[in-house]
């Protein structure tokens, strides 16, 4: 199963250009403050972290994602990377740029998911559970990362 979102918003910074720049460029203080991330980490190697996923009854799954992050004049790019081994895992990709006092932000989402032949009636409604639970944490966090990067912008210029 694949589900995907995505979310595109422009938010204002609050100090100067030089700042704002940086703001975009690292993805572990932009992102730091969205719930439904998990063991978020940044370095030369990329962006990797976990989506959490709530499935009723079962508890939450974890999605791993990593993302290479890479430097543009104007912001950074996170490139999805194909995870081997998983049987569910994630591809986060996204587009950030500074423009003067304004962030500018571009994320897609898509969601890979295993799951086993559905045999029977027991099998088709857990499939069509599972599919509800990915689908509507995907909305989710395309809706609340606007609210979340706002939370990790600093308070006032500096």
């Amino acid at each position: 199963m694949i589900f995907d979102a995505a979310q595109a918003f422009t938010l204002p910074y609050p100090g100067p250009p030089a700042d704002a720049l940086a703001f975009v460029r690292d993805p572990a203080r932009a992102l730091g403050r969205l719930r439904f991330l998990r063991d978020l980490r940044a370095d030369e190697g990329g962006v990797r972290g976990e989506l959490v996923v709530p499935l009723p009854g079962l508890g939450d799954a974890d999605l791993p994602f990593h993302s290479l992050l890479s430097l543009t004049p104007d912001g950074a790019d996170l490139i999805p990377q194909a995870l081997s081994g998983e049987r569910a895992w994630v591809e986060v990709s996204g587009q950030a740029r500074a423009e003067g006092a304004e962030l500018h932000f571009t994320f897609q989402f898509r969601a890979h998911l295993a799951t086993p032949d559905a045999q029977g009636w027991g099998g088709a409604a857990f499939e069509k559970m599972i599919r509800a639970a990915a689908s509507r944490t995907l909305d989710r966090v395309a809706r609340e990362l606007p609210g979340s990067i706002r939370a990790a912008l600093p308070t006032g210029p500096a």
